[in-house]
């Protein structure tokens, strides 16, 4: 903890910490809990710079979507304190500070009275959040998204992560290409709806918005009394792209029956109960900042997400593991077989998907 002491003392605004504690369970950055002599509490984060090497442009975006937010909040009378992520500047004005040692900090303050939630546990909270995450597009539907910074270049690009998936099986790295063919071809087999959403882009019918790209529960800070969805946060992923992709990621993981690394196939499918709640909860939040072209490629977008995400694992996979984190000897194969066989009945019930 003496390193996190050392580097509040860049934040002196913040008054003197009496603890320090790591706080929560993200698997990217490195966050603490600090508390200050004024009985203050505020969330003090070692950036990722392994993933995310542009923290300058990450943070600029930060703040210029929670300002955005906020004045946003403000002139409708609500609690801005509340409403979205505030940081925290450094002694010289900084949005986070760089230690001798490459280490890149920031402070946000703590949002009092609330609860995240790692699991969907009923169709009401699942609902929620997606009103949380439309609300979230419906704030910033004003905000020209060219003036962010990419801080992932082709996140959501899949027709470039096909490519990407084409070469690690030509490459086979980890000589693992002839064991599974046939996720190969399924993959292959759907090259040309790849290309959908880049299509309706170029064509107009799918604008370019700020985005989260992170859209899991847990990323929703709910009021502790009521329930209720107070602000999104994690917003290190913020940048433009497609609204249908942010709620695809959360049908992707939202209404899967099974685990994201269930090994029996048999046990996942799509909950359309819980697919229908995310919707209607999302057209509230977005409200008429949605076009309606947007919303009939929403379920292409959660087909898109689901595909997309078990073809990077199957990548991973046939790279040797080299990307996402595993804690079993073909952990990314079993996450891409499930994500698979969940495009795969989401294409069996494309006619109930419509919204």
């Amino acid at each position: 903890m003496n390193e996190c002491m050392e580097v509040l003392t860049h934040f002196s605004e913040v008054g003197k910490a009496t603890g320090v504690e790591p706080f929560g369970n993200g698997h990217i950055n490195t966050t603490y809990l600090v508390t200050t002599e004024t009985g203050c509490r505020l969330v003090l984060q070692r950036i990722n710079t392994n993933i995310f090497p542009e923290v300058a442009a990450l943070m600029e975006n930060v703040a210029a979507v929670t300002a955005h937010i906020r004045a946003k909040t403000q002139r409708d009378g609500k609690d801005a304190a509340r409403c979205t992520l505030h940081t925290r500047k450094t002694d010289d004005g900084a949005l986070f500070c760089r230690m001798p040692d490459g280490g890149c900090w920031r402070v946000y303050d703590y949002v009092v009275d609330t609860v995240s939630h790692d699991k969907v546990d009923s169709p009401a909270a699942f609902e929620a959040c997606g009103e949380a995450f439309g609300y979230f597009q419906q704030q910033l539907a004003d905000f020209p998204a060219a003036q962010l910074h990419t801080v992932i270049p082709n996140f959501h690009n899949t027709p470039l992560r096909y490519e990407t998936f084409l070469r690690s099986v030509e490459r086979d790295a980890a000589g693992r290409a002839s064991t599974v063919q046939r996720e190969i071809e399924f993959l292959c087999e759907r090259a040309e709806f790849m290309q959908t959403l880049e299509r309706a882009h170029a064509e107009g019918r799918l604008p370019l918005r700020v985005t989260h790209n992170d859209t899991k529960l847990n990323n929703i800070l709910f009021d502790a009394a009521s329930g209720l969805p107070v602000c999104v946060i994690d917003l290190d992923t913020v940048m433009p792209g497609y609204s249908v992709n942010d709620f695809g990621d959360s049908i992707r993981f939202g209404a899967n029956t099974a685990a994201e690394d269930e090994r029996d196939l048999s046990r996942v499918s799509l909950d359309l109960n819980l697919y229908h709640h995310y919707a209607r909860g999302f057209l509230r939040g977005f409200g008429d900042a949605l076009t309606p072209e947007e919303r009939a490629l929403l379920p292409i977008g959660a087909r898109m997400m689901t595909l997309e995400c078990g073809m990077r694992f199957l990548t991973d996979h046939l790279d040797g593991d080299v990307y996402f984190r595993i804690h079993r000897e073909g952990h990314n194969l079993d996450r891409a077989r499930c994500q698979l066989a969940l495009l795969a009945d989401m294409e069996r019930k494309v006619d109930e998907m419509r919204v």
